[in-house]
């Protein structure tokens, strides 16, 4: 299922959909990394293509995350 998820980034609201899977793995990669979910949605909007969005570039960060470890 996807769900609508909002995460403030540099102080403005910004919302994403995202299917439950890659949502808790983004969780889990967070609790790994040991920073805030905020932090690494953050860190990966600021390292996003600006022609892609954030939704697809959370979902390519998890698959990069899962074949890198």
């Amino acid at each position: 299922m996807i769900r609508k998820h909002s995460a403030t980034l540099h102080g403005h609201r910004t919302s994403f959909s995202l299917e439950d899977a890659f949502w808790n793995e983004l969780k889990a990669i967070a609790a790994q990394r040991e920073i805030p979910l905020a932090a690494l949605i953050a860190e990966i909007d600021d390292g996003r293509d600006p022609r892609s969005n954030l939704s697809s570039a959370l979902r390519v960060h998890v698959l990069d995350w899962i074949r890198q470890h």
